[in-house]
């Protein structure tokens, strides 16, 4: 359940640096963040509903 986690926090980052870079009007970090926010979105959904949620004890 890791790689989810540290797939979720560089998602956020990624979501965070997108929108710096719309702020400041950076065409090339609006795309490589946005690219980044969309890829690593998509991973971290995915590696959630192929291995689930953690359980709580």
């Amino acid at each position: 359940m890791g790689l989810a986690i540290i797939f979720a926090l560089v998602t956020l980052l990624a979501g965070y640096a997108t929108f710096s870079a719309l702020k400041n009007k950076n065409l090339l970090g609006i795309v490589f963040g946005g690219g980044t926010f969309v890829v690593l979105g998509w991973f971290t959904v995915m590696t959630i509903l192929n291995h689930g949620f953690p359980v709580a004890h």
